[in-house]
């Protein structure tokens, strides 16, 4: 299903927004994980570093290894679900299954839009 271009550039902001949602929400698991003052900090910054490297190796339309499609969308399920969990952990219940369940919406509509541009693109 190809999207048409404005809902294509909506919905690619919406994708950029659900990673960085991502990333704030390890922030501040981290930060609350522990008491421990340099614990936190390690956490805090750690989680989503970790988590932007494994992102910008496997997933991001730039990555610098190349996986087929379902690899790429495995690692971003990966990704998605630790944020959920996170948002999870931290007490949100309704916030963790909104974040969820925008984030499997979004992922869908681009994986399957850009499968149908890399169809057509073979097609040419």
């Amino acid at each position: 299903m190809r999207l048409p271009a404005p809902v294509r550039t909506v919905n690619e902001l919406l994708a950029f927004f659900v990673e960085v949602v991502a990333l704030v929400a390890f922030t501040r698991w981290g930060w609350h994980a522990s008491g421990n003052a340099v614990l936190r900090v390690v956490l805090a910054v750690g989680l989503p570093a970790v988590a932007a490297v494994v992102w910008g190796m496997f997933a991001s339309p730039k990555a610098r290894f190349t996986l087929p499609t379902v690899g790429v969308v495995g690692v971003k399920v990966l990704v998605f679900a630790c944020a959920v969990a996170a948002l999870y952990d931290l007490g949100g219940t309704g916030s963790a299954l909104s974040y969820a369940a925008v984030v499997a919406a979004n992922t869908a509509l681009l994986t399957m839009d850009r499968r149908a541009r890399a169809r057509a693109g073979q097609a040419a």
